[in-house]
């Protein structure tokens, strides 16, 4: 797990013709670090081709297949005349794409979605919504059930994953851009702008492996506690579902149905609670603000960099130059977003189990396994780790769990979601330590609030207008003299 944001570690490299292509790519030797992906792209210094570091474009196309020379310069041109925000979106999707079209280390490739498939997605949600009408009182929130490929996955969360890293990545992008003094940077604007642009490419093309990855594992829209998916949809992988199931020794259909339930719990707490979203993201806006670069490392960097070999700005990159700042504004954005996110997984759990276990003989399982899944750091939480500095604590998602459902016990199913309708009445991380004393909290009716608040404003109003009212006989009167 990388200790720093975004954990720029390098990517392995995949050539597209197999061995053969390993094989065309390496003669002459190993060629250097490859941080951008490129195809048979060695780098200056390396010992990847004729000349080595006394001809940089030898070493950096020497050995490269003549097929794929057109097609690597296409690609170094993009990355070096990217000029928009931090991350090179366009990057992260392509690079997203190929990941996936390469399929999973198991060898699945992505397939394309069938009518079958659909039909039984669709199924499983609209029992799933009918289950949850018994044990929530919040109503369904999805409009529509979808089956998605591997590929649709990527296309349809992509939106929610730039609102997430786009903070932390401007954050980190406008250290970079400061570190050189004023007078230095119109001098300097040039490699400045490279260096904008390379690290555009380096975070496009980490958040789209990491991307990539992570839609050959999901089994929805909503593995990470977020709903990265359009609003209103609950989604489903059907490929990815059936390599989740396939040595559980439980039916395909009582998976699926499980899934649906968490997929379509999720989409009513979202749904129906307009804050919680905004909540989450601003969490993670706190966090970036919080970010502290090593300048003393980066300005090392950029003294010592030579603008032919990007390696030395990647080595920088992992070399932890982005650490969470110690402060307490810090640790307040993180608790912050631990805790809601706990809170979200642990209702949805509570709520799923309530409605599966009279139903489904493999309820007990299935939750275990969802548990396992997220002590042993699922790829989901891995990933949130690697691209905003995050690790959830799975302690606090089996805590939240059992605070929820003590208060269906005691305060019934209303009392239980009408918590959502504010944040400042939802329990807090002290409160996960200590559900029971929540729990048994006198519990603050804000309805005598709002009454109480509403009583005052009218009495005051009142009060203005019978002044104004004495005001205006006294005038009269005046004039009647």
């Amino acid at each position: 797990m990388s200790d720093t944001p975004f954990g720029f570690g390098l990517p392995p490299e995949e050539p597209e013709n197999g061995d053969e292509g390993k094989k065309k790519g390496n003669q002459g030797g190993q060629g250097g670090p490859n941080p951008f992906g490129f195809p048979g792209m060695g780098l200056p210094g390396g010992a990847g081709g004729p000349g080595g570091a006394d001809n940089p474009f030898a070493a950096m196309f020497g050995s490269m297949n003549p097929n794929d020379l057109g097609a690597a310069f296409q690609q170094l041109g993009q990355m070096l005349s990217y000029e928009g925000g931090p991350v090179n979106w366009d990057m992260a999707k392509d690079i997203a794409r190929q990941t996936v079209a390469q399929g999973t280390a198991d060898g699945v490739k992505d397939t394309s979605v069938g009518v079958a498939e659909k039909s039984a997605v669709e199924e499983a949600v609209r029992l799933a919504d009918h289950w949850l009408d018994g044990v929530t009182s919040l109503p369904s929130g999805a409009t529509t059930a979808v089956a998605w490929s591997r590929a649709e996955w990527v296309e349809a969360t992509l939106p929610v994953w730039k609102e997430l890293v786009d903070p932390v990545a401007e954050r980190v992008g406008a250290a970079m851009g400061s570190v050189l003094p004023e007078e230095m940077q119109a001098m300097a604007g040039p490699l400045l702008g490279m260096m904008r642009s390379m690290g555009g490419a380096m975070f496009g093309q980490q958040i789209g492996q990491a991307v990539g990855v992570l839609a050959g594992e999901v089994v929805g829209s909503t593995d990470i506690g977020l709903p990265l998916g359009p609003a209103g949809k609950a989604a489903l992988l059907p490929l990815n579902i059936e390599g989740f199931g396939k040595d559980l020794g439980v039916p395909a259909e009582e998976v699926r149905l499980y899934l649906a339930l968490r997929e379509a719990a999720h989409a009513r707490l979202f749904a129906h609670v307009p804050w919680l979203r905004s909540h989450l993201l601003g969490a993670v806006e706190g966090y970036a603000r919080g970010i502290k670069v090593d300048t003393s490392k980066l300005e090392d960097v950029v003294g010592q960099l030579d603008p032919s070999n990007p390696e030395q700005l990647q080595e920088a990159l992992q070399g932890g130059m982005f650490q969470p700042q110690d402060t307490p504004e810090q640790k307040a954005a993180l608790a912050r977003l631990e805790t809601a996110l706990a809170l979200v997984e642990g209702w949805v759990d509570a709520v799923v189990h309530e409605a599966a276990k009279p139903r489904l003989t493999s309820a007990d399982a299935m939750r275990e396994t969802m548990r396992r899944r997220r002590a042993s750091g699922g790829p989901a939480e891995q990933t949130f780790a690697t691209l905003i500095g995050l690790e959830l604590r799975p302690r606090r998602l089996r805590d939240a769990s059992r605070l929820w459902a003590s208060l269906t016990d005691a305060r019934g199913v209303d009392g239980r979601d009408g918590l959502w309708e504010h944040p400042d009445m939802l329990p807090t991380a002290s409160d996960l330590d200590d559900p029971d004393g929540f729990v048994h909290r006198e519990q603050l009716d804000f309805s005598e609030i709002d009454k109480m608040l509403g009583e005052a404003a009218q009495k005051r109003e009142q009060g203005e207008q019978g002044e104004q009212g004495d005001g205006d006989s006294d005038g009269e009167g005046e004039a009647k003299k």
